[in-house]
């Protein structure tokens, strides 16, 4: 495992400082004989069936392994997924998909990995419960989108005369943390390969992208400015609800300002336009939350 994990490494092009301490950490685990038991059969236990607990099950278990060999809950739950991703990519192999496909849903590990590094100050992954979507192969990385299907759940919904209703299959649209802006073309080629790959899982063909985020918070849909590619994205979806975070919490800061929620707007860095264009709505008493948008494709 540990040569794959190597090749693992140089192929998505991870910092040679990161690639070196992922694997030193993991020989740690593999020198731990308790640990490297528990990775192993994790591991094998995947190559047998992916309908498995990734979250009670696969992750508490790495973790918990790590900490005993001394290797952080972080580094060892993300060095878990990387070892899951060897068989995963047989799978891809398996189903057909394009090694396109596979290589553009791993990167998300390293996406997390610099997520982790900035807000936490720690190489691995302090979000590693959302890399599962990825390994029962429900989520799947299409140009500069995710897209996962699920089963819409709200009330109905009509445009153009088309219609929306639950229990309908859509498709679920997530933004990954990458150094390729969201452009138009970038998103429209986007939704183009995300139609295609699903269509035939869709039964009634209609195609509907829905998506979840603190982008979406219907009031926060001025803030950002006009020229931004993130004004164009979040506006081309119809908000239909929205939830509200309580007061005094800000569950989403780190997606924006790479640092956890500390109560103080003014500890918040103001080094990009949509930093400094979130910082003020929020000094002058703007409100958090997520909200739920609608593209009939």
């Amino acid at each position: 495992m540990r040569a794959y994990l190597e090749k693992f490494l140089k192929d998505f092009d991870y910092k040679e400082k990161d690639a070196s301490f992922l694997l030193s950490e993991y020989d740690k685990i593999s020198g731990n004989w308790g640990a490297k038991s528990v990775f192993d059969k994790i591991v094998s236990e995947y190559e047998k069936s992916i309908e498995i607990d990734y979250y009670n099950d696969v992750l508490a278990k790495a973790q918990n392994a790590g900490k005993n060999a001394g290797v952080h809950p972080y580094t060892s739950g993300l060095l878990i997924f990387m070892c899951l991703s060897k068989h995963l990519k047989e799978l891809y192999k398996q189903k057909g998909i394009s090694e396109e496909i596979f290589h553009n849903s791993m990167l998300d590990l390293r996406y997390k990995l610099e997520e982790c590094k900035l807000v936490k100050n720690i190489i691995g992954s302090c979000v590693a419960w959302w890399f599962p979507g990825f390994f029962n192969m429900t989520r799947f990385a299409l140009g500069r989108l995710q897209f996962e299907l699920s089963t819409y759940q709200n009330e109905d919904y009509e445009k153009n005369g088309k219609k929306l209703t639950k229990g309908d299959i859509v498709i679920g649209v997530h933004i990954p943390r990458s150094e390729t802006p969201i452009t138009k073309e970038a998103t429209d080629d986007a939704y183009a390969q995300a139609a295609k790959f699903f269509i035939d899982q869709i039964p009634n063909k209609q195609v509907v992208f829905v998506c979840h985020s603190w982008l979406l918070y219907k009031a926060t849909l001025e803030v950002f400015p006009k020229h931004t590619n993130t004004y164009r994205f979040i506006h081309e979806f119809d908000v239909t609800w929205e939830t509200h975070d309580k007061e005094g919490e800000y569950n989403d800061a780190w997606r924006l300002f790479d640092m956890d929620y500390t109560g103080n707007i003014e500890d918040y860095p103001e080094n990009t336009s949509m930093r400094r264009a979130y910082k003020d709505y929020l000094r002058n008493g703007g409100k958090t939350g997520e909200g739920f948008g609608i593209i009939m494709y």
